[in-house]
């Protein structure tokens, strides 16, 4: 039984024949007449019987016909539920980033959609291997994720949509001798000690090209995926670090210097099952991840570029 067959059952009560049900529902009568034979098959008194060259319903068919019209009310009323639902504009809305992304984008959210008549927002900070952000969506609206320019898409699973393609420059020590350089190359970093994420996250793969270009193996002496922890560690010598230009925070004792010969960017993605979008909440925070992207990428072009041995923005 389902709300199809009821349907039908309904109009054939009420149009009184097969053919006035198929005509007003725009099937053929044998489509009505095989769904009345599917309803019949659940039900253990008959629905239907003959009046002459029509069928007509029996007075079971009768009672469930006006069931009908009760089922009918409670789904319409579900849908209306909902769409009520789906169009609340303070909805709640969940959200999980890595940690870079989450000191860029979380204040600007809760800046731009702050006070009534706005989504409810819930954030989570999930740092995890490349390939565990999809399934994060099972447990968030929206995730933001990062992967290397070069690497492998995201699975069809889930909807990805790019919100910065932000490059990776070496972090240095302001005072340190490489800082002189406007640009620097694998050659040159390659035999400092280095502070480096954890393996499957997909700054390693950088780190690997940077060795095989220089032809050695980088001295690895940290493993730190905070990058906040990163740049104190580097501007207490602690080592040289892949560091995201625009995301990462400030640190007033570090440098950042472009690296050359070897392809050093990755892309920020907002990840999401596809119905989540269903939700106007939702689809209010992923605009509005948008124009925050535009703001903290907008925020270093406007920015002079630090001069060889000053400070940078990191």
């Amino acid at each position: 039984m389902d709300e199809r067959q009821l349907q039908i059952l309904r109009e054939l009560g009420e149009l009184g024949s097969v053919s006035a049900v198929a005509e007003a529902l725009r099937v053929t009568p044998s489509a009505i007449s095989q769904q009345l034979r599917l309803l019949q098959r659940s039900i253990p008194v008959p629905l239907t019987e003959r009046a002459g060259r029509r069928v007509v319903l029996t007075e079971a068919g009768q009672a469930l016909a006006r069931a009908a019209i009760e089922v009918e009310t409670a789904l319409a009323r579900a849908r209306h539920t909902i769409a009520d639902f789906a169009e609340q504009p303070d909805g709640d809305v969940s959200l999980s980033a890595f940690h870079s992304a989450a000191s860029a984008f979380f204040p600007l959210l809760l800046r731009d959609l702050a006070g009534p008549g706005h989504p409810r927002l819930a954030f989570a900070d999930e740092d995890v291997a490349q390939d565990r952000f999809p399934t994060l969506t099972r447990d968030y609206d929206l995730v933001l994720a990062h992967r290397l320019d070069h690497g492998p898409p995201w699975p069809s699973t889930v909807t990805a949509c790019t919100l910065l393609r932000e490059p990776l420059d070496v972090a240095l020590p302001a005072g340190h001798p490489l800082a002189s350089k406007t640009l620097l190359s694998p050659h040159d970093v390659a035999d400092q000690p280095w502070i480096t994420v954890h393996d499957g996250f997909p700054l390693m793969s950088t780190i690997e090209a940077i060795a095989s270009v220089a032809n050695r193996r980088l001295d690895i002496v940290h493993r730190i995926n905070e990058s906040a922890v990163v740049a104190e560690v580097v501007a207490a010598g602690g080592g040289l670090a892949l560091m995201p230009r625009w995301t990462a925070r400030q640190h007033p004792n570090l440098v950042l210097r472009p690296l050359s010969a070897v392809h050093a960017r990755r892309h920020i993605d907002v990840l999401h099952r596809p119905e989540r979008t269903a939700r106007r909440a939702v689809r209010t925070v992923l605009a509005e991840l948008r124009r925050a992207a535009e703001e903290i990428q907008n925020q270093d072009t406007d920015a002079p570029h630090p001069a060889a041995g000053t400070s940078a923005t990191t």
